[in-house]
């Protein structure tokens, strides 16, 4: 078999997706590293690494089977874990933490990036195109600069404040302001299982189009290995299975040819996804509910709904259906397939937090950029005033994504002393049972949580948004605190499964009756300076 020859164009495009892999690299190992027992985490990373930690060290240092999440201890997991539990393996196994994280984070990200590419250049025949396509997913056309400059009015100083430029202009909701947070480079820092699972979404869009356009039969393997990836979604990634659906049956009703492969991906899919699903929530029914206009502020009104999309969307609002108007029939037929998750995503809540809609919108706006990247070929063509337009409609593609880039680039990071440096995590990671549960007294980065172990609650947000009733557990946690009754106390402990407690004097998260636990019970391990104790249940609860 001979090869195919490599000529410029194909080593352009090669050295391209190299640049994309060495970027990809430098993104996850910015923003998480591990050197000599230390775990760095960027700031930005902060909070949500609080939760994958505890997931990760639960599979790789501790014991959790069948799942549960180890910040909510009792339960079947509800949060989709197996991204988090192939990085414990590979801990478990051996490789150092950072590596154990950041290479699937790095080979899912890139993947993402090299699909979004493929995708964009079969459907346009045109590597300009895709290339576009990505750069317009890496940075985003938002109209956040207009925060920027309100902060940082234009001026000669304007390139150093954003080269230097450590915020980011708009994080709405969370900061008041119109502009949503999850359209830059920092959601996929933090939720590093994102890239991997729009990865495979798109695989299976890419693969089913590729046999209708080369008007091929797909391969009974690759209708297997499509059946597969959406049957699993449910543990790696609930929204990616609730994306991937509704792609699936547009395209079922759109092109006929499609109807057998997809309805066979669906059983197989459908096998492997209803054991996961009535895991995750049984005995429950998972939370959908009507919600009109995602983060728009009530009462939502027609100009207010387009006023918040061009925010947020900017010329894309326009673009991307011009796009579907210039495009070919395949390429529309992709579009109106993927339509339906801007009006599910403003329709619908799916969890308790609305803003978790945002991955909608970030998988139907990484196929819109495909068409506003044709939208743009189609300008440049236009002689000298096509070009000029051209080029100002790429600037404000990316202006606000290049203004975000560099709080990601220019962010600090914070350091977590890990076993064996921090002795209380070595203490009990070699002397408790690895399914242990401790009754907590601080919520994030957990020295049971980093040794593996689980705790009874941990920060409430992360269980809440996941759909667990975190107020029950709250309040008992903090009758088991202020209690002076001891056997009261034991009877509680107990009924909880809780095999040890962990007392902080200065708790910032729970009142703590500290005179009852230190009269009362009889330490198996405390820190040097007495702040952290640690009480065994099984030596202090007997008869």
């Amino acid at each position: 078999m001979k090869l195919p020859k490599i000529n410029k164009k194909n080593w352009l495009e090669i050295i391209f997706l190299g640049i994309l892999f060495v970027f990809s690299w430098w993104l996850m190992w910015h923003t998480f590293n591990y050197k000599d027992g230390v775990i760095y985490i960027a700031t930005k990373a902060w909070s949500d690494f609080a939760a994958h930690l505890p997931l990760i060290r639960s599979f790789s240092w501790g014991k959790n089977f069948p799942p549960e999440y180890p910040l909510f201890p009792g339960e079947p997991i509800r949060y989709h874990f197996l991204f988090y539990f192939l990085v414990g393996m590979l801990e478990k196994i051996g490789l150092p933490l950072d590596w154990a994280l950041n290479l699937p984070s790095v080979f899912g990200f890139w993947s993402l990036l090299v699909i979004i590419y493929l995708l964009a250049k079969l459907f346009f025949n045109k590597k300009s195109v895709a290339f576009l396509a990505v750069l317009f997913f890496l940075f985003n056309g938002s109209l956040s600069f207009l925060e920027f400059f309100k902060q940082h009015p234009l001026s000669f100083n304007t390139p150093k404040e954003i080269i230097t430029n450590n915020t980011f202009p708009s994080f709405g909701p969370y900061d008041g302001k119109i502009v949503s947070a999850f359209w830059n480079l920092n959601i996929f820092t933090n939720q590093r299982h994102l890239g991997a699972s729009y990865f495979l979404v798109l695989s299976i869009i890419y693969l089913l189009l590729k046999a209708v356009k080369l008007n091929k039969k797909l391969k009974p393997w690759q209708i297997l290995l499509m059946g597969f990836i959406f049957g699993i979604m449910p543990f790696f990634h609930k929204a990616a299975f609730l994306i991937t659906g509704p792609i699936l049956l547009s395209l079922f009703l759109y092109l006929p040819k499609l109807r057998r492969p997809i309805f066979i991906i669906g059983l197989i899919a459908t096998f492997l996804a209803l054991p996961q699903l009535t895991y995750q929530f049984r005995g429950e029914i998972p939370l959908i509910s009507f919600h009109p206009g995602y983060l728009i502020a009530y009462p939502l009104t027609v100009k207010k709904f387009f006023f918040y999309w061009f925010q947020n969307l900017g010329v894309s609002l326009i673009l991307i259906p011009a796009g579907f108007l210039l495009s070919n029939k395949l390429a529309k037929k992709l579009f109106l397939a993927v339509l339906p998750l801007f009006f599910i995503g403003n329709l619908f809540q799916f969890s308790p937090e609305i803003a978790a809609n945002h991955k909608f919108f970030n998988l139907f706006l990484i196929i819109g950029n495909m068409f506003s990247a044709w939208v743009i070929y189609k300008v440049w063509q236009k002689k000298f005033f096509g070009k000029l337009i051209a080029f100002l409609l790429i600037f404000f593609l990316v202006f606000s994504g290049i203004i975000d880039f560099f709080p990601i680039k220019n962010d600090s990071l914070g350091a977590i002393n890990d076993a064996p440096k921090n002795p209380d995590i070595l203490w009990i990671k070699e002397n408790t049972p690895p399914d242990s549960i401790f009754l907590n007294s601080s919520y994030l980065y957990h020295p049971a949580s980093l040794a593996g172990r689980k705790i009874f609650l941990g920060w409430p947000y992360f269980s809440w948004s996941a759909g667990y009733n975190t107020n029950k557990k709250d309040q008992l946690a903090k009758q088991i605190w202020t209690n002076d009754n001891k056997k009261e106390v034991c009877f509680l402990l107990r009924k909880n499964n809780i095999y040890g407690v962990i007392l902080e004097e200065k708790s910032p998260d729970f009142p703590i009756n500290v005179l009852f636990w230190k009269n009362n019970f009889y330490p198996s391990y405390r820190r040097k300076d007495n702040s952290l104790i640690i009480y065994e249940i099984h030596k202090n609860c007997q008869g």
